[in-house]
């Protein structure tokens, strides 16, 4: 009887090779605590946005209730979320939707 290794990737329809290379993102979230001022700051202070960047990306945060900040490999992200917990903001961690 030959016993053959599966195919996981195949039997599942998964292809792992491009779920590993796919991004992750910072999401910072809408909070009733921080002023929109003070956001606005540490994403230029942290991120080195401009001025113009930070305000609208704040006024995501604020009207939409969430903006991504940044995008790229898990390890930065989880970086920046990490920091921006330090900054008193609330962040998460999400893998980019295909």
């Amino acid at each position: 009887m030959d016993f053959a290794t599966p195919d996981l990737d195949t039997e599942q329809g998964v292809d792992l090779a491009s779920a590993l290379s796919r991004p992750w993102q910072v999401v910072v979230w809408n909070d009733p605590v921080n002023l929109m001022s003070y956001v606005s700051y540490v994403f230029r202070s942290y991120f080195g946005y401009s001025r113009e960047q930070a305000e609208a990306l704040m006024l995501a945060v604020h009207n939409d209730g969430r903006a991504v900040v940044a995008t790229g490999n898990r390890e930065e992200m989880e970086r920046h979320v990490e920091a921006l917990h330090d900054f008193g903001l609330w962040a998460t961690l999400s893998r980019v939707e295909e």
